[in-house]
Parts: structure tokens; C-alpha cells; sequence
């Protein structure tokens, strides 16, 4: 597989969504952002709580544990292979006082158990609408990154298995070098030792942002003509879901669009389903990249998404380098 095809169905798509502006339903559009902003800050605030667990006898205020978060996202759609987790990183160790890598890094794990479950009982649900392509109908997207792949089951296994290997190593290394550094991953998930903290303040609060979500999908998809409906909003979960898996593009760009196409193939016109395709990743990725441009230059005096990138790396060498922390 090249990549011809699939710029050439991106360029299509773009060509549709540009087409078709004229046709956006804007009062929608800009509820469905907000309804986005609303994800975004209930996310971070169960972040802030899980750090509060970790930290309690440190104050730091929330609206950094926010900005860092939304820059982070906002990054994300700006640059591949999830730029913006070490920008997410980065500002949140420097906002709170006494504060390591490793316990800030295992905190950041706390999020994944609750959209774990529940992305398995969407794609559950997604399989068995008849629309969403089966696992080894992947190889047949136009998106190179997951098509090859899928087409390439072999390649797949040696790289999970090489990317398993390597985070073990590094984990080992780690603990050898810093005899602390197993007490402070147990610090960032403190608050998983306290469940009803757990599910008060966090498991709550992704709650409440996944509804937030649930709206801003619905929305968007009034927005660009597909309709919204409980099922549709359903399979766009699915959709981000699976194009999360391959972060090589920003905000999953080209696995998103193309499983996006196919999935909404007979709810709408074609040209109408690209146009929502292309759409949707736009919207989301310019809110998210200026909300995050906006916090990083408010609130961590930083002009730009590379500064802030750069500024971490050299930040992380630092600190391997004196023995403190990864």
C-alpha cells in the first residue's frame, strides 16, 4: 500500500468539507465546542484530584493542572506520536511543588482505567452494528499507519512485542537507578488505594466529560449534516477509540477520517459524510490547539507549542542526568 491513495482521499474529503461550509450548521458547531471545553476541563479536574491524592501536603491550583491538560490535548492535534503527553508532563511536574516524573507519569495511568472500560463495551457495540469494519478489514482503509498493519500481522506482533520489551527494560534501568523510583509510581495511583475517593472524584468527573463528549459528537454531527442520534454518536466513540491505538498522526488524523467515511457510508450523501470527516477533525483540532496555545501563553508564559516541547526534553535530560528522576 502507498500513500497516494489515501492523500488522495484526504485531499477529496478536504475538498468536500471546504465545499461545504457554507452549509454548516454554526449555532450547532459552536455548541458542540463547548460542549468539548466542558470534556476537556472535567478531565483535568479528575487529574487535578488524582494528583491532590498524591500530594496532599502540597497546594497548587487547579487552573494549572487545566492548562497543562488542554495544552497537552492541544498539542496532540498539532504534532505525531502524542507530542503532547511530554508537554502534559513537563507542566504538570513543574506546577506542583516537590513533585517527581515517575509519580506524575503514573498518574497520568488513573485516566486509562476508566476509558478503558469504557471503549470495550462501545467497540462492542460498534461490531455489532454491521457498519464498523472487523479488525482484519483494516488493511483495507485508506490510512496508511493502521492499514499496513492490519496487513502486516507479523510486523504488528514483532512491534507490540518489541514495544512490551523495551518498557520493561526501561522500568528495570529505572529501578536499579533510582532506588525511590517504585515509591513515587506508587504515588501517582494513590488514589486508587481509597475507592470511594476514586469513584467520587474521579470516576465521577470522567463521567460527567464523557457525557460533555457525548453532546459535542452529537452536535458535530448535526453540525455537518450526518445527524445525530444515541447510535451515531456511538460509532464516532468507536471511531476515536480505535484511531487512538496508532497515534502516528495528530488526533489520529487519516485512521479517523477513513473509518469515518466507511461508517457513515449510508447514513448520508457521500459527499456530506466527507465533508463531516474532515470537518470534525478540523474543528476539534483548531479549538483544542488555540484553547491550548491560549493556557500555555496565559498561564505558563510560554510562546509556543515548541518551546514548551523543547523546554521538557532538555527538563527530563536534566534530571536523568543529576540521578533525580526519568
Amino acid at each position: 500500500m502507498t500513500f497516494a491513495p489515501v492523500l488522495a482521499g484526504f485531499f477529496d474529503a478536504a475538498g468536500e468539507f471546504f465545499s461545504s461550509l457554507a452549509r454548516v450548521d454554526w449555532a450547532a458547531l459552536v455548541i458542540a465546542l463547548a460542549c468539548f471545553g466542558g470534556f476537556l476541563t472535567f478531565r483535568s479536574r479528575a487529574c487535578f484530584n488524582v494528583l491532590r491524592a498524591a500530594y496532599p501536603a502540597e497546594r497548587f491550583p487547579w487552573r494549572r493542572i487545566w492548562g497543562a491538560y488542554v495544552a497537552a490535548y492541544g498539542v496532540n492535534n498539532v504534532f505525531p506520536v502524542r507530542a503532547g503527553n511530554l508537554v502534559r508532563l513537563f507542566l504538570t511536574k513543574g506546577s506542583v511543588p516537590n513533585a517527581s516524573y515517575p509519580a506524575v507519569a503514573s498518574s497520568f495511568l488513573v485516566d486509562n482505567i476508566f476509558d478503558f472500560a469504557v471503549a470495550v463495551p462501545i467497540l462492542l457495540f460498534a461490531f455489532t452494528r454491521g457498519v464498523f469494519p472487523k479488525p482484519p478489514d483494516f488493511s483495507k482503509l485508506d490510512a496508511f499507519d493502521i492499514s499496513y498493519l492490519a496487513a502486516h500481522p507479523r510486523f504488528t506482533l514483532f512491534l507490540l512485542t518489541f514495544l512490551a520489551v523495551a518498557v520493561l527494560l526501561i522500568f528495570a534501568i529505572l529501578s536499579v537507578k533510582v532506588r525511590a523510583f517504585w515509591a513515587r509510581v506508587r504515588q501517582g495511583l494513590t488514589i486508587l488505594t481509597d475507592r470511594p475517593r476514586y469513584l467520587r472524584q474521579v470516576v465521577a468527573m470522567q463521567g460527567v466529560a464523557w457525557f460533555f463528549r457525548f453532546f459535542a459528537f452529537w452536535f458535530l454531527l448535526e453540525a455537518f449534516g450526518v445527524g445525530g442520534s444515541v447510535e451515531n454518536v456511538m460509532l464516532v466513540y468507536a471511531v476515536t477509540a480505535v484511531s487512538s491505538m496508532v497515534p502516528l498522526t495528530p488526533g489520529g488524523a487519516g485512521v479517523q477520517q477513513a473509518l469515518l467515511v466507511q461508517v457513515f457510508a449510508g447514513a448520508a450523501a457521500g459527499a456530506t459524510v466527507a465533508a463531516y470527516s474532515v470537518g470534525q477533525q478540523v474543528a476539534i483540532a483548531a479549538f483544542s490547539a488555540g484553547l491550548g496555545f491560549i493556557a500555555m501563553v496565559a498561564i505558563f508564559r510560554f510562546r509556543s507549542f515548541k518551546e514548551v516541547i523543547r523546554r521538557g526534553r532538555e527538563d527530563q535530560a536534566a534530571a536523568e542526568a543529576a540521578g533525580a528522576a526519568p
